[in-house]
């Protein structure tokens, strides 16, 4: 049995990760690949309570440092507990989000060194890092603009010169990373699948392993 692979999706708030998840998870439906989905932060019983904690308003400000520990405890639990294991028994994970964020939120829309970031990062998952990563992009007005009929959690509440800060921070990363795939996610959403189904079919066939792929 082949290891399984973690896809993940990335991008602010407004992009349309939730939707654009649905595309991912029915292109490995069609290829007859057994996969599972979960999200950051979260994805186990105690990282969906620090979740909460993460989300949650309260009268007492949460430093930036405090919030980026926080996130890095719910990624380890979520790591170890869940997306390793389901990877071992050949399942593949679909992500809402991973290590990524933490760069583009912490480091960038907090302004936190990013040397912080990667010794966190090399504590939890050492050298493991997602096989592939969608990348969402679109302007901070509009993504702001798509999530105004909502309740806002505490981090989709900051303003915009900090989503433009995050959004700088994820293309930082999209340049530097091969494995991450930039997509325009301003288009229709018609033409946002097509995309996310292209680069989906590039990598499987860069695979070049049919044993990764395994009947339900």
């Amino acid at each position: 049995m082949s290891r399984g692979r973690l896809i993940t999706l990335e991008g602010s708030e407004g992009v349309g990760k939730s939707t654009n998840l649905d595309v991912v998870c029915k292109f490995l439906e069609e290829k007859r690949i057994r996969f599972t989905v979960t999200r950051e932060p979260g994805g186990t019983e105690i990282a969906e309570r620090i979740r909460e904690l993460l989300l949650s308003e309260t009268t007492e400000i949460m430093d930036g440092l405090t919030e980026l520990l926080l996130m890095f405890a719910a990624r380890n639990q979520h790591l170890t507990r869940k997306i390793l294991p389901e990877l071992d028994q050949g399942l593949w994970v679909v992500s809402d989000r991973f290590t990524d964020a933490s760069y583009a939120y912490q480091a960038f829309g907090r302004s936190i060194a990013i040397e912080k970031v990667d010794t966190l990062r090399q504590l939890v998952q050492g050298g493991f890092n997602p096989d592939l990563t969608l990348l969402l992009d679109v302007e901070p007005d509009v993504s702001r603009g798509r999530i105004s009929d909502r309740e806002l959690d505490r981090i989709e509440k900051e303003n915009l010169e900090f989503y433009q800060r995050v959004r700088a921070g994820y293309l930082d990363l999209a340049e530097k990373l091969e494995r991450i795939k930039l997509i325009d996610a301003s288009k229709n959403l018609e033409s946002v699948g097509s995309e996310i189904r292209r680069h989906m079919s590039e990598f499987i066939f860069s695979l070049n392993n049919d044993s990764a792929i395994v009947d339900r």
